[in-house]
């Protein structure tokens, strides 16, 4: 089969790796890729979100299945241009996508739905959204309803920073048109966890779950960031709390989504809150996440293709996707400055001695090669170090094994992923 994957991030390496193992892939492709992902596929100048002519390639050059990593291709419509086309997509329609588009939509569906989640309310208007914050008091978790590229979410431990936000949001539009109408909502207290599953319209199969690092510095401080490391699996999420979260929030959302006619087809991603009274849904995200599919993907034994296809298909019931009893731990490496204003160009020597490591495996995330052919930061998050072990100790002392091999004079990384999982295992 001839592929597309769609993005150009350390999870869309991770997914061309794992398809790139099927004896049924023929050819891949990634639109726009990295350094990384141009070892294994053939890289193509074209945007993720540029959906006219992603679909125009795919009819071309005969695609049998695109795969987005991202959401922006999604909430673009890149899965209806491609269905008019006759060409599978793993992932939903530009309407299932507003679960990811708008927090307003996930909070509708919840609430039709009976998903145990936040109190909330919506505001497209400042004056209201104070008025509301006095009354509720801090802490308060204020979202953007739109896609804000992991920057539209403040957990307010007051309400003048709570008041902050909604200036910066609606009043500054420091995200744009995101950040006109606002959800705020209760901060709710637990461990949070991403759990996925695989969807074909009406059933959901589980697809793994992680927990991961949001926070850029050691011991949760500073900004929020796309993530700068992950685990899995997670310990806090026992098979009764799995099946709880399957039950009550993920199969519920599918099928109110199939009754206003439009069914979820491709990868959920719950974030959920594990509260004293069971999980309760964060938010909704309509693909993997990043860097948990990291983690992910090197724990799945099955063949991942034939998994996709079913969804595409609305075959998934007879699927039985099997897991390997590793644990699994990827660092991201970031460039210095990042989330703010990482620093590119700098040069990245030492691949080859840390991937040596045993059980590790390193996916590109935002990397390029110069002209000279030297292996340059061109992003943000730049390396996932990635690995696996039979324990989650040992996974993480390997990849900070490999760390320590790489040259990378711009880089960094926090030292304490995992933390929460190993801090009371001795």
């Amino acid at each position: 089969m001839r592929v597309l994957v769609l993005g150009a991030g350390g999870r869309e390496h991770a997914l061309l790796w794992r398809l790139s193992m099927s004896p049924l892939v023929a050819k891949l492709w990634c639109a726009p890729g990295n350094a990384g992902t141009a070892e294994i596929a053939e890289n193509l100048p074209i945007k993720a979100d540029d959906v006219e002519a992603l679909a125009a390639f795919a009819v071309e050059h005969g695609v049998d299945l695109v795969v987005p990593g991202a959401e922006a291709s999604l909430v673009a419509g890149i899965a209806d241009r491609l269905a008019a086309r006759g060409i599978r997509c793993c992932g939903p329609s530009a309407a299932a996508a507003r679960l990811e588009g708008s927090k307003t939509f996930t909070k509708e569906i919840a609430a039709e739905a009976a998903i145990p989640t936040a109190a909330w309310e919506s505001f497209d208007d400042p004056a209201a959204a104070r008025a509301y914050l006095r009354r509720q008091g801090a802490p308060i978790v204020i979202k953007a309803d739109g896609l804000a590229a992991g920057k539209g979410v403040v957990v307010a431990a007051s309400l003048a920073e709570a008041e902050a936000a909604i200036t910066d949001f609606m009043e500054k539009g420091t995200l744009g048109g995101a950040g006109a109408r606002l959800v705020i909502e209760e901060c709710l207290v637990g461990e949070e966890v991403s759990l996925f599953a695989l969807c074909d319209g009406e059933t959901a199969i589980f697809l793994g779950a992680a927990q991961d690092h949001k926070r850029v510095g050691d011991g949760d401080k500073g900004p929020n960031t796309g993530g700068m490391g992950a685990y899995s699996p997670p310990p806090v999420l026992s098979a009764d709390l799995q099946n709880a979260a399957m039950a009550r929030i993920v199969r519920p959302a599918l099928a109110a989504l199939a009754r206003r006619g439009t069914p979820f087809r491709g990868i959920l991603f719950a974030g959920l809150m594990l509260t004293r009274d069971g999980p309760k849904l964060i938010e909704f995200n309509v693909r993997f996440g990043d860097p948990e599919c990291q983690v992910l993907l090197p724990r799945l034994h099955s063949d991942l293709l034939p998994a996709l296809l079913a969804a595409c298909d609305g075959d998934l019931a007879g699927v039985d996707l099997r897991w390997r009893e590793e644990a699994a731990i990827t660092v991201v490496l970031a460039a210095r400055g990042y989330p703010a204003k990482p620093v590119a160009g700098g040069e990245i020597r030492g691949l080859e001695a840390a991937g040596a490591v045993p059980g590790v495996r390193i996916f590109h995330a935002g990397t390029a090669r110069a002209a000279d052919g030297r292996l340059i930061a061109a992003g943000g998050r730049v390396l996932s170090v990635t690995a696996t072990a039979n324990t989650l100790r040992a996974a993480r002392d390997a990849a900070y094994q490999a760390i320590a091999r790489l040259d990378f004079a711009d880089g960094f990384c926090r030292s304490d992923i995992g933390w929460r999982a190993l801090a009371g295992s001795g």
